[in-house]
């Protein structure tokens, strides 16, 4: 223990008094309010994130725009539905902006704007649906693994065209062996609440089902990669409603997205090679006078026969951070 009190375990910044500042310049640039949805490597898209939104919009109160910034590589897309439904109650119009990686469930986020404004380096994703089930496969680091619909499609398309007349095997009865019949189940599920999902989010501003059937099969099944980067042209072809951003509103949105990766940067304190703390931010948000975010506080073990790392004496908590009489305040945001 007492090797432990040499350690200075690292924390990572807190730069509240600097994203303010852009967000006032990006208010002043887009004439309406401005509210943040920032993810950091290990952060993702989840129902926690609506009661920190519900925070955010009750701050900024109704207004007839607002704008969103997103920086995302996915997460729940049923936290993406609560999170729509939310804001749609506090504005008329949504308009995304988007300067990088708005991927998976984050994309199902911007499609519930009217209006996405892309910079050149941004990109949205397709949406079609992997699971990580508790009867998932396990990796070489003894991890669940993520199983796409798509990806089992592939392998049984493959083997249909590989076998032929009396050689012709089922090919569930060899991918049963590898992955199990409920989790196949549970994906095929999950497809279909996906595509649900798309139709719902923009039923909230389009009208045309036939469009919105199409803009949503085509997310979920079109392209061959979940990762594949749908670039402003392609989303324009899908029928999204994109716009080029403004050159002096990107330059703000990727300051603001350096500080954020500056205050999300990796903050590992490594004791041994069995013990670490962890105290990563992972997920922000911030509008006019107020910044949440997600912060890890936990303490991490190596348990070598079972060869994965548990938690210990996690502390993890969402902090909030407001301007009172011209001081900042910080309070912990408890959320359930």
């Amino acid at each position: 223990m007492s090797d432990d009190v040499k350690v200075k375990i690292k924390q990572p910044p807190v730069l509240f008094s600097k994203t303010q500042a852009i967000l006032t310049r990006l208010e002043k640039l887009l004439g309406g309010p401005v509210i943040t949805y920032w993810n950091g490597y290990r952060g993702s898209v989840c129902h926690n994130d609506v009661v920190a939104f519900y925070e955010m919009l009750e701050s900024v109160g109704k207004n007839q725009k607002v704008y969103l910034f997103i920086k995302s590589g996915g997460g729940n897309g049923k936290a993406s539905i609560r999170i729509i439904n939310l804001i749609r109650q506090y504005t008329e119009q949504l308009v995304a902006l988007v300067p990088l990686e708005c991927a998976s469930a984050a994309t199902m986020m911007a499609i519930g704007a009217n209006e996405i404004l892309m910079g050149p380096m941004a990109f949205l994703s397709a949406v079609d649906t992997s699971l990580t089930h508790d009867l998932s496969p396990i990796d070489r680091d003894n991890n669940r693994v993520s199983v796409s619909l798509d990806e089992l499609n592939r392998i049984v398309r493959l083997w249909d065209s590989q076998k032929s007349g009396e050689d012709r095997e089922n090919a569930y009865k060899h991918l049963f062996s590898h992955v199990h019949p409920l989790v196949i189940g549970a994906v095929d599920r999950a497809e279909s609440l996906s595509i649900m999902l798309c139709e719902e989010i923009l039923s909230y501003h389009m009208k045309d089902q036939a469009k919105i059937k199409d803009i949503a099969a085509t997310l979920n099944s079109k392209y061959p990669s979940h990762a594949y980067p749908i670039l402003i042209e392609e989303a324009r072809r899908i029928g999204l409603n994109v716009q080029q951003l403004d050159k002096e509103v990107n330059d703000l949105l990727l300051n603001l997205n350096e500080l954020y990766s500056e205050m999300g940067q990796r903050a590992t304190t490594d004791f041994d090679e069995i013990r670490s703390h962890s105290n990563e931010i992972l997920n922000i948000l911030e509008a006019p006078g107020k910044q949440i975010f997600y912060q890890n506080d936990k303490e991490w073990f190596y348990r070598s026969e079972e060869r994965r790392w548990v938690t210990l004496n996690d502390n993890s908590n969402w902090h909030r951070l407001e301007k009172k009489n011209g001081k900042t305040v910080r309070t912990t945001l408890h959320i359930a």
